[in-house]
Order: C-alpha cells, then sequence, then structure tokens
C-alpha cells in the first residue's frame, strides 16, 4: 500500500475539515470568542504540516524524482503562498492592521484556494515517491510525522524555506512560536497519523480493539 499518499491523504481531510469549520464559526450569532479556538487549530495544524512536508518530501523529492528540483521549487512556492494566505487570517482573526479592508470570506476564500492548490501539488509529490521508493529509503511517512511534532505552530511565509538556512529559520520560528503559545495557552493539536491496517488480519484488529475493514465488504458473515 502506498502509505505516504494514503496519509497525505487523510492530514488533508482533516485539514480540509479544521478549515471549514473555522470559517462557518460566525461571531456575530454565536459567542465572538468562539472563533479563536477554532482557527487557532486550523493554523497551528496547517503550519506544522506543510513545514515538515517542506524539510522532509523536498528533499526526497529531489534525490529521487528526475524532475525533483524543479517539482521541490514550485512546492515551496506554493506553501509560501499557502503561508501568506494563513497570515492574513491570522492578521483578520486578530484584528492587524495588516487585514485592515479584508472580509471574512475573502480570506477564508484565498486560504481554501491555496490550500487546495498545496494538496495537489504535495499529492503528486507523495505518489511518485511511492512509486519510486526503494530499498533503503527511509521511512518517510514516519519522517513527516515526526517532523510535523516539531514544526513552527504559525505561518512564516517570509522566512527562508530550503537548505542550512532554511531549517535554521523553522527552529528559530518554533522556539518563538512555542513562547506564544504558552503565554496565549494556545494548543496545537496532534499531526494526523495514518494507520495502515492493510497487512492485519481480523483477528489482529480485534485484539488491538481496531477494526477497518473495507466498505465494500458485507457487515455479517455470509452463511
Amino acid at each position: 500500500m502506498d502509505t505516504l499518499t494514503a496519509g497525505t491523504r487523510a492530514t488533508y481531510d482533516v485539514l480540509m475539515e479544521r478549515l471549514e469549520q473555522a470559517a462557518s464559526t460566525d461571531p456575530e450569532r454565536n459567542d465572538p470568542r468562539s472563533r479563536y479556538p477554532v482557527t487557532d487549530t486550523f493554523l497551528a495544524s496547517a503550519s506544522r504540516h506543510v513545514n515538515a512536508a517542506t524539510a522532509v518530501l523536498v528533499p526526497a523529492a529531489r534525490k529521487r524524482l528526475p524532475d525533483g528540483a524543479a517539482r521541490g521549487h514550485a512546492f515551496i512556492a506554493q506553501v509560501r503562498r499557502l503561508e501568506a494566505a494563513m497570515a492574513q487570517v491570522k492578521a483578520r482573526l486578530y484584528g492587524s492592521t495588516y487585514a485592515i479592508g479584508r472580509t471574512w470570506s475573502s480570506v477564508w476564500d484565498d486560504a481554501r484556494i491555496e490550500l487546495e492548490a498545496t494538496r495537489t501539488l504535495e499529492a503528486e509529490l507523495c505518489r511518485d515517491l511511492d512509486q519510486r521508493r526503494e530499498e533503503g529509503d527511509p521511512d518517510w511517512t514516519d519522517k513527516l510525522y515526526r517532523a510535523e511534532l516539531h514544526a513552527p505552530t504559525r505561518p512564516h511565509p517570509f522566512v527562508p524555506h530550503q537548505g542550512v538556512r532554511g531549517r535554521l529559520a523553522r527552529e528559530v520560528a518554533l522556539r518563538v512560536d512555542r513562547f506564544w503559545d504558552m503565554a496565549e495557552g494556545r494548543m496545537a493539536p496532534e499531526p494526523v497519523r495514518h494507520h495502515d491496517r492493510e497487512h492485519q488480519g481480523r483477528l489482529t484488529q480485534y485484539l488491538l480493539a481496531d477494526p477497518h475493514f473495507d466498505e465494500e465488504e458485507p457487515d455479517t458473515p455470509s452463511l
């Protein structure tokens, strides 16, 4: 099974859901403070994921794919556009002068467009990396998950994203984000971790209390 592809699909399904949940929170009908936690949850989870993807998938693509350098560059450019859109969401949320004149619908529309574009590029990278996987390659799915645990929780579109400068910039951004997250009591959600159960039999799944059967299979065994 293409675990990298499946894991990325699961992650973006969650990110899209969190974006829509935040975008549908209307402070005029609900408690005005209700927009903060759902929007911060989306911003934190999306920021962590795209930073991890930049750190893990782009070097892997440059090493494994024949056109990996160009595709890595295109992916980073798209990540920057997404981060810029998320920065506008954050500015609108906290009343920054950088978002004066922007409506909530306009900033969410931009975020949707850029998140979908990022999803498309990342899905293509993951598909091709899965197809060209060779013996001795690292477990990119696990590396992506672990990188996400230690990635910045806020959008930083204007810092370096590539090479040593990019790694150092992410480390500095992570320290700054952790400080402000602690000061504001802001919790970053746990990254999505896709479980590949294809190799597990039904008995194993039941013993693990984690059954996961194909949808087309009948609910009860035929007699």
